[in-house]
């Protein structure tokens, strides 16, 4: 098949587009490369904006994987009128020309994040959502657009991931078991900042594998679903994060475990994944751990700002740029 991905230049699409070219796809990306390019040679770039392709730039395809905007809360909180551009807006528009185009499917980044706050209680793809921040706001109208596109011509699926974390070419520090990480082998140290709150987590081979399967599924499924590796508190995964890197690296790790109140809590089901996708998660916190740490000397110095989302989009002026945002997401 013929696949363009937008924002296949982050953290996800990076080890996407290898997996893709590996079953024989046709692939192509559409990305500004803001983070720099660690997408395999050869394959096609467009450095443009999202909002700037036309209906004729997708004649030929057969999927569209959308992978762009604004990938977590504090980047979303930091231009929440952009957030709603990139993350509402653009894939709606997105999905709008391809299906005129005729790309037969259209496949969103959706996010586990749209589920806000709850006590004791697993959520499946189902259960009435609570997000009120600007980032699972945005995520949530994007997902509900591109989903009104559905018919028997245009298969649309957006997979609701947990926090993406492990090794990736384009790597980030900032996200959860990452950042922990960072920590142990900087630190000597993992900060625990609520050990109650629940989060589900995804591995970056898992999260591939979702996406690899999806491309894959016959065109007659459209739909929701919640993709995860498992999930865990934040004080399970401090203790797993301290323990491994500890056994493989030798220093001793201390916990600094704090109270601090969060906004997100909650843990997800993925049985529907399992029975429609034959989804089936093969990462666990141990091993994300061990890819880190056999990657490690390629991260140089971990406080470069590249890793960090947030410390590049603070040095571009979205306000007054002509440019609309697309970039890997989580």
């Amino acid at each position: 098949m013929k696949i363009m991905v937008v924002g296949g230049g982050g953290y996800i699409g990076t080890s996407l587009v290898p997996r893709l070219l590996e079953w024989n796809h046709e692939v192509e990306v559409v990305d500004l490369l803001w983070f720099g390019s660690f997408l395999p040679e050869g394959v096609p770039v467009t450095c443009k904006d999202a909002l700037d392709l036309a209906e004729s730039d997708f004649e030929g395809f057969d999927v569209l994987i959308f992978l762009g905007g604004l990938s977590n809360d504090p980047m979303a909180e930091f231009s929440p009128r952009k957030n709603f551009v990139f993350n509402a807006a653009t894939p709606a528009y997105l999905a709008y020309v391809a299906k005129r185009a005729g790309v037969k499917r259209f496949i969103y980044s959706g996010t586990c994040s749209v589920y806000g706050y709850a006590v004791d209680e697993l959520y499946n793809e189902e259960t009435q959502v609570s997000c009120s921040y600007p980032y699972g706001l945005s995520k949530l109208q994007g997902e509900q657009a591109v989903l009104q596109l559905v018919d028997e011509n245009f298969s649309v699926i957006s997979l609701r991931k947990g926090t993406v974390s492990g090794h990736s070419p384009r790597m980030r520090f900032d996200l959860v078991v990452n950042t922990m990480f960072k920590s142990a082998v900087v630190k000597k140290e993992v900060t625990i900042n609520n050990p109650a709150i629940w989060r589900p987590i995804l591995g970056v081979r898992d999260c591939v594998n979702a996406y690899t399967r999806v491309v894959e599924t016959p065109q007659n499924i459209s739909g929701i679903f919640n993709i995860i590796s498992g999930n865990h508190t934040i004080g399970e995964l401090g203790e797993i994060v301290k323990t491994e890197t500890e056994r493989l690296l030798g220093p001793k790790i201390s916990l600094n475990i704090k109270n601090i109140q969060d906004y997100r809590n909650y843990k997800v089901s993925f049985d529907k994944a399992i029975r429609v996708l034959n989804y089936q998660p093969r990462d666990t916190i141990e091993s994300l751990v061990q890819d880190l740490v056999a990657h490690r000397e390629e991260y140089g110095d971990f406080s470069n700002p590249r890793y960090y989302n947030i410390e590049v989009l603070k040095n571009l002026d979205l306000e007054n740029s002509p440019q609309a945002f697309v970039r890997g997401q989580k």
